[in-house]
């Protein structure tokens, strides 16, 4: 304990706060988290490992149902596993009103939602009322109506000096931080070029896929996630993600006016057919829910996943594929694809035709700027040894590889915990959230929604 003595002449203002400061941090003790109604796996990934900030007690409330158990199974193989076992301590809470006996509770300083998508804006409103910090699994919201909900729960948390944030786990991937690094180095990339709708100066292509392993266990989809009004479409489900590393990487931490900074050029969707026996081996459940009938026809679920999108980010062409398939070829999984074109060189990031579907990195120069780009990459892999050790630039007459240490290779299942660090530094203060998160958000769901708006006009 640090005592502050009032008549100590020699300490200044600015010690004074200091060690208040510290008296304050040295006195916290660990967050309780809450974890409401776990119906996506993400919420079971972010308890992959403990956490110094965390109280190893979490308070769960979900009704008793297969979700729950599935939940609880992932956190018992964390738990039990041999080596470096996490030690939750689960506080079960099985109430039909999961949310309003959460709400009357508040067992926790902060909540994570995950599972269900169209009420979710809703319930982070009422958390952040209730005094509580939100960590929400993408997307908050799946409709461009919900866009006001939106910037009043951004707005409610900075009122109340609250943390609010959804679960980008993307940016934490390394070829990502890398293609963002290049993008931004104009010896190397020169400057972004606009396109147009025939050739964008961004493309981007992701692939997720509804069968899938998971932790060490096969995923089980609840039913509702083949609901489209309820999960919500592809573009604005997965597709947060590319939204956000495209901007990101173009305009780092700089602050967006979705308003005025983005112009929706078109969009489409498509369905991907899933029969009987695909949506039993997934879900479990043997006939389609009453839910789905107006997706069903002949015995076949038609799956409004795959969305097709174009627009301009402060006048940079985007086009944008968000797809959906049944299952990843053996050795192979979900894919991220994109290509930013530079007036010097492409920085693109490349996955379907590499060696077990492995991301990898190229540059690729404007052929009068070759000689030049080399010479620049080399330098700037010189320079990122810091934080890279071992990065490495090979050439050959045409383009450069980005050969990346193993070591930084992280799985998308290890990103969570990455995210939660990050969260929890705005736990401690709110204020040091940056100003640019905000305007990111409401980018990021704008293009999301707006695009599956023009999909369903254009594919009713």
């Amino acid at each position: 304990m640090i005592k502050l003595m009032h008549d100590a002449p020699r300490l200044s203002r600015f010690l004074l706060v200091a060690l208040m400061a510290v008296q304050n941090l040295s006195s916290q003790s660990p967050a309780r988290l809450i974890v409401l109604d776990p119906g996506h796996f993400h919420a079971s990934l972010l308890q992959k490992e403990m956490y110094p900030e965390l109280h190893p007690q979490v308070s769960v409330y979900a009704p008793l149902g297969p979700e729950l158990l599935d939940y609880l199974n992932r956190i018992s193989l964390f738990n039990n596993r041999p080596v470096n076992p996490t030690t939750w301590q689960l506080d079960i809470h099985t109430a039909a009103d999961s949310f309003g006996a959460m709400l009357r509770d508040k067992a926790g300083d902060l909540v994570v939602f995950s599972g269900k998508n169209r009420a979710k804006i809703g319930r982070v409103l009422d958390s952040l009322s209730a005094g509580l910090h939100v960590l929400a699994d993408k997307p908050w919201i799946i409709d461009a109506s919900q866009m006001p909900q939106l910037e009043q729960a951004l707005d409610r948390a900075s009122q109340k000096g609250l943390a609010a944030y959804d679960i980008m786990t993307e940016r934490y991937e390394v070829t990502s931080q890398l293609q963002r690094v290049l993008v931004n180095l104009p010896a190397v990339f020169g400057r972004q070029v606009p396109g147009d709708a025939e050739n964008p100066g961004v493309k981007a292509f992701s692939v997720h896929h509804i069968m899938k392993t998971v932790a060490g266990l096969p995923l089980r989809r609840p039913t509702w996630f083949f609901d489209v009004e309820e999960y919500g479409e592809g573009l604005a489900d997965v597709g947060t993600h590319p939204v956000d590393l495209i901007q990101w990487t173009l305009f780092p931490d700089q602050v967006l006016d979705y308003k005025q900074d983005i112009k929706m050029l078109s969009g489409k969707r498509e369905a991907v057919p899933i029969t009987k026996a695909q949506f039993e081996q997934v879900t479990g459940a043997k006939e389609f829910p009453a839910s789905l009938a107006e997706q069903t026809q002949n015995g076949v679920l038609h799956y409004y996943c795959n969305n097709y999108i174009a627009y301009t980010l402060r006048g940079v062409h985007v086009k944008l594929d968000v797809l959906w398939k049944w299952e990843a070829a053996p050795g192979t999984g979900d894919v991220y694809e994109a290509i930013f074109r530079g007036t010097k060189a492409n920085v693109e990031l490349r996955q379907r035709a590499t060696e077990h579907s492995i991301p990898e990195l190229y540059v690729v120069p404007v052929a009068a700027h070759r000689a030049e780009v080399f010479a620049a990459l080399d330098r700037a892999v010189a320079g990122l040894q810091s934080r890279w050790p071992g990065l490495r630039a090979s050439h050959n007459e045409k383009e450069a590889r980005i050969e990346i240490p193993a070591v930084f290779r992280v799985g998308h299942e290890d990103h969570f915990a990455q995210v939660a660090r990050h969260f929890f530094s705005y736990m401690k203060d709110a204020t040091t959230m940056p100003a640019w998160e905000r305007g990111y958000m409401l980018a990021k769901y704008f293009v999301t929604t707006k695009g599956v708006e023009l999909g369903r006009q254009h594919n009713p």
